[in-house]
């Protein structure tokens, strides 16, 4: 009786030190990160990269080193559409991608690039490196898979939706549609909310990728941030591009929704957009990060509640009910539909 009773002490006893322990760790932001950088890097699924999808070895045209993806090639006899998937800040090519079993199901060309990896060293975060490595890896879908040139799509979520923001900028390829979700746009404002969200994680990526010692070098992280580049008015005649954010991010995720509302309202502006209807107002971006309430009944998507909708042309931005995320099934349905 006494061993069973002694049993039964040890067990509680380790069960409350165990829930403790997570609680802490829980609520401690840097070690969480770590927690979640280290659980995303050792869930690759690589097993099902392997079962169906094929490495490509793909040269730089900007310095000849050897840049991987994952791809698969449509079986079809006709041309298919390609998706580019852009990986997360802390990603690379091997980084699991729910788009890739999407694709694989619809039989679409799919082709997930390296481009540099993990944005924590100066060659990272879209530089011209990262932008002429996306550009490589479409132009290597191109060749080699049977892709209708005409639908291209370029995805990608957090830091993938960084570079899917450069790519929608700076590409010389003629693409389709782009859909950034949760996206950074400023590197600078990030530097500054990372460090007041202590992800000091992220703040050591960004002095790594911007050539910092101690403080955050202005100029490169303004060169890097595409909210500072000049949008070509030619391309957006032809391009499309879909802003997502989830209301709640910034708050439960790392990337407050004004990247996307100011990176928005900044393509509208070199649109030379006169009527303000069209903008994201400060007193609507005021609300939506006061309140975190719907603006007015815009419906929903994938069953999540719309906060905000507003479009110009083929620029959109949709801010719903949600966090630091994507909503893969839907982000591809919305990408390959008809116009």
């Amino acid at each position: 009786m006494k061993n069973k009773i002694s049993k039964s002490i040890f067990f509680i006893t380790t069960l409350f030190f165990g829930i403790t322990i997570g609680v802490l760790l829980r609520h401690s932001k840097q070690s969480w990160s770590i927690i979640q950088k280290f659980y995303v890097n050792n869930n690759s699924k690589i097993d099902r990269w392997e079962n169906t999808f094929n490495i490509a070895n793909i040269k730089s045209s900007k310095d000849n080193t050897i840049q991987k993806a994952y791809y698969y090639k449509t079986k079809s006899k006709s041309p298919k559409p390609l998706v580019v998937s852009l990986h997360t800040w802390n990603g690379n090519y091997a980084q699991y991608d729910a788009l890739a079993e999407l694709c694989l199901k619809n039989n679409l060309n799919y082709i997930h690039p390296d481009f540099r990896g993990p944005n924590n060293t100066s060659e990272a975060c879209c530089s011209d490196l990262v932008l002429a490595d996306i550009d490589d890896a479409i132009t290597y879908a191109l060749e080699n898979f049977n892709v209708d040139d005409s639908e291209i799509y370029v995805v990608g979520f957090s830091g993938g939706g960084y570079a899917t923001l450069s790519t929608f900028m700076k590409s010389k390829h003629n693409i389709k549609k782009f859909s950034a979700w949760a996206s950074i746009s400023n590197l600078e404002s990030w530097y500054n909310e990372s460090k007041i969200l202590e992800n000091l994680e992220y703040v050591n990526d960004i002095l790594k990728c911007t050539n910092s010692i101690n403080d955050l070098n202005l100029e490169i992280a303004k060169q890097k941030s595409p909210i500072h580049w000049d949008a070509s008015i030619s391309k957006l005649e032809h391009q499309e591009l879909k802003l997502y954010a989830g209301i709640y991010d910034g708050l439960q995720g790392s990337v407050p929704i004004t990247h996307s509302i100011n990176f928005y309202n900044k393509i509208l502006r070199d649109l030379n957009v006169s009527d303000s209807t069209y903008y994201v107002s400060q007193k609507e971006k005021l609300l939506l990060l006061e309140n975190r309430k719907p603006l007015g009944n815009y419906g929903f998507i994938s069953n999540r509640k719309v906060f905000l909708r507003k479009s110009y042309k083929n620029i959109s931005i949709e801010v719903f009910e949600g966090e630091h995320e994507i909503l893969s099934k839907y982000a591809l349905n919305d990408l390959i539909s008809a116009n």
